[in-house]
């Protein structure tokens, strides 16, 4: 597209930047309740500009994972229409003042949320993103960037144009929004160079488009390589809850982030509950075993794990699995493995599960539930607009108060400082 500038968008959304900064809290939810119902009502558009996408990423040869991620329905544009009107129901972040203290002095210190300024997304696949990103941008008082993949760019176009006709119809800057065209590399590339009128990058996607994005960047940048989620099996669990969660974590929907990709089994109960783990996971989706010497026997064609499968992020229905021979052993073998997303202990033993929580530090950590919560939606942050597994600003499932800094304001009655 030879007459599209990514230098011209990028300062055309720090200019509006500073319009969406000043809407008041109502003024935003009634932005965001209108494009929730103009993308209820245009749907059938929607879906129709998304079966393009779907066709053309089987005809590429998309993986399994990616195409159920492009895929929208009607279902997928309710649960879009859904998540925004529960960002309308969150509370406004923007203008809280935090810890107001007073000083010896008399002036009183404290710390303003405030937003951002230019947020670029940069995505694949996951259309909903489009929608759920400008939402929580627009809530969050920022303006955003978005750039998706070639995969979804029939779905994304036609989401924008029902997130510009709102703006337009409320007489507000429409570059609030800004959802990129050209989805050629090239654009990234000048995308990632624009430090003075963009403040974020958030990528969302697979492993590599995330370490391009991050080795490219002049811009800060938010990481998530992967998921590799470990699911650990107390000798002090309960074997039907432990069963239900693997089952739950593992099959419901292998291609997301924050399936199990790993579990590991005490030694002390492996030969009770590999059995009901082999048969259970069988019934629920014939999922794939890559397991270790002493749990391979219990399982049908499985094949022999090794380093590379506790390193993997399957996204399919394979899960590897390791019998350990005490719970220091399974902290050793997360802390090598992991990947700072989440993982789950189930245990009966209330110290056990502590030592466990104290000791992992990924950024969600869970005792006795499913790791499929992992999620800003399931968290109580209404949609998220990336998981950060980076320790620096944001951490985890971010939802609006992650797309927000604090600035000192300080108030003062004629003080001079001495």
């Amino acid at each position: 597209m030879t007459d599209f500038n990514i230098a011209t968008m990028a300062q055309k959304a720090k200019s509006a930047s500073r319009v969406v900064a000043q809407l008041n809290t109502s003024e935003k939810n009634t932005l965001l309740n209108a494009i929730a119902t103009a993308i209820e009502h245009n749907s059938d558009v929607i879906i129709q500009e998304n079966s393009k996408d779907i066709a053309a990423g089987r005809e590429k040869g998309l993986s399994q994972a990616m195409l159920d991620r492009l895929v929208l329905n009607d279902k997928g544009i309710k649960e879009i229409s859904s998540a925004i009107r529960e960002i309308v129901a969150l509370a406004d972040p923007i203008g809280d003042i935090d810890k107001l203290s007073l000083r010896p002095n008399g002036i009183q210190v404290g710390k303003m949320r405030i937003p951002l300024g230019v947020i670029a997304m940069i995505y694949e696949a996951r259309p909903n993103v489009t929608a759920e990103a400008a939402a929580l941008c627009i809530k969050s008082g920022n303006a955003v960037i978005l750039r998706g993949g070639s995969e979804a760019i029939y779905s994304n176009l036609a989401i924008a144009q029902c997130l510009h006709q709102v703006l337009t119809t409320h007489d507000v800057d429409e570059n609030i929004v800004c959802v990129v065209p050209d989805t050629s590399r090239s654009v990234i590339e000048d995308l990632l160079q624009q430090s003075d009128t963009i403040d974020l990058v958030i990528p969302r996607g697979g492993e590599g488009l995330i370490r391009y994005v991050s080795e490219n960047s002049r811009i800060p940048v938010i990481q998530h390589y992967k998921g590799v989620c470990h699911l650990y099996i107390d000798k002090y669990a309960d074997l039907n809850k432990a069963i239900d969660i693997l089952v739950n974590g593992k099959t419901q929907k292998p291609s997301a982030c924050n399936a199990f990709e790993t579990v590991l089994v005490h030694s002390d109960i492996s030969a009770s509950f590999l059995p009901l783990a082999a048969k259970a996971l069988n019934d629920a989706a014939q999922v794939k075993i890559h397991a270790c010497k002493d749990s391979i026997g219990y399982f049908t064609n499985a094949e022999l794990a090794t380093d590379e499968d506790y390193h993997a992020e399957y996204l399919a229905q394979e899960i590897a699995v390791k019998v350990v021979n005490s719970f220091d052993e399974a902290i050793s073998h997360i802390n090598q493995f992991t990947s700072d997303h989440t993982e789950v202990i189930i245990s009966q033993d209330i110290s056990r599960s502590q030592k466990f929580v104290r000791q992992i530090n990924s950024s969600v950590v869970m005792v006795n539930a499913s790791s499929r919560f992992s999620d800003g939606n399931q968290l109580g942050l209404g949609s998220e607009i990336g998981i950060s597994t980076s320790k620096l600003h944001a951490y985890g499932p971010m939802g609006l108060e992650a797309l927000t800094t604090e600035k000192f304001v300080v108030f003062g009655d004629g003080q001079v400082r001495l």
